[in-house]
C-alpha cells in the first residue's frame, strides 16, 4: 500500500516537472511557488505581425491572457517581471505595460541583459523596479519600419506616440517628462542616431528604476510587499 502511495507521488511530481518545463519552453513562464508567478520578456516585442521564426519574442496575445488570469488567480499573490529585450511593436508593448499598472496584486521587474526602447514602459510599470550593475536601457525616438510618407500627419503621429510613451513613462517612475524628452533627442551618445544609454546605476539616477540589484533583492522586496498586504 505505501509503495502504491510512493509510485504514486513519484509519478505527480514528475507530471508537474514535465508541465513546468513545457511552460518555460512555450512562453517563458512558471510559478515559482504558490504565491509568485515568474513572466519573462525576452527577445523582440510582437505586435500584430507576426516576426521571423528565427527571432526570439515576447508575443503580446500570450501575455495579456496570462496577466488577467494571474489577476483572477486566488492562489497567486505575486507576479515578477525578468527583462531582456531590443524592444519592438509600440502599441503591443504598451498594452503590456499598462495590463501590468493596472493588476491590483504586488508586482516588480528585473531588468537583465536591457530593456530598451518600449521595453523601457513595462519595466517601469511594475509597483518596484530593480536593474543589474550590466543592465541596460536605451531611450530614444519612436522608429518606423519600411515606407514612410513624409507628411505633416505622419509626423504628427510619431509626435503622438512618443507623447503616449513618455507620460507613461513619467507617470510610474521618477524621471520628468522634460529630462525623458532631453535623453530620448541626445546626439551624442548612441552614434548616428538619436537617445541616450542607460547601463545599470545611471537608469537608477536618472529616477526611470527603483534599485541595482538581482533576482533575490527582487524576490525578497516581492515577498516584502506580498506580507506587508
Amino acid at each position: 500500500m505505501m509503495e502504491d502511495t510512493q509510485r504514486q507521488e513519484s509519478e505527480e511530481k514528475q507530471e508537474a516537472e514535465e508541465s513546468q518545463r513545457e511552460a518555460i519552453r512555450e512562453t517563458g513562464e512558471v510559478a515559482l511557488s504558490h504565491r509568485i508567478h515568474l513572466l519573462s520578456v525576452i527577445g523582440e516585442i510582437e505586435g500584430h505581425e507576426c516576426l521571423s521564426a528565427n527571432s526570439k519574442t515576447t508575443k503580446y496575445e500570450h501575455v495579456l491572457p496570462r496577466l488577467a488570469a494571474i489577476e483572477d488567480s486566488p492562489e497567486i499573490e505575486g507576479l515578477l517581471i525578468l527583462l531582456n529585450t531590443v524592444g519592438g511593436d509600440v502599441e503591443a508593448g504598451l498594452a503590456i505595460a499598462e495590463m501590468i499598472a493596472s493588476l491590483s496584486k504586488p508586482t516588480v521587474s528585473l531588468v537583465l541583459g536591457g530593456s530598451h526602447s518600449i521595453g523601457v514602459p513595462i519595466a517601469v510599470s511594475t509597483d518596484y523596479s530593480f536593474i543589474v550593475k550590466t543592465g541596460t536601457m536605451v531611450i530614444h525616438p519612436v522608429r518606423m519600419n519600411g515606407t514612410v510618407i513624409g507628411a505633416p500627419q505622419t509626423y504628427d503621429y510619431f509626435k503622438q506616440m512618443q507623447d503616449r510613451i513618455l507620460g507613461f513613462i513619467s507617470e510610474h517612475s521618477r524621471a520628468t517628462r522634460a529630462r525623458l524628452e532631453e535623453l530620448m533627442l541626445d546626439t551624442g551618445i548612441l552614434t548616428k542616431d538619436l537617445g541616450t544609454i542607460l547601463v545599470g546605476g545611471d537608469a537608477v539616477e536618472e529616477g526611470l528604476i527603483d534599485a541595482v540589484g538581482g533576482i533575490s533583492d527582487a524576490l525578497g522586496k516581492l515577498y516584502e510587499m506580498i506580507e506587508g498586504r
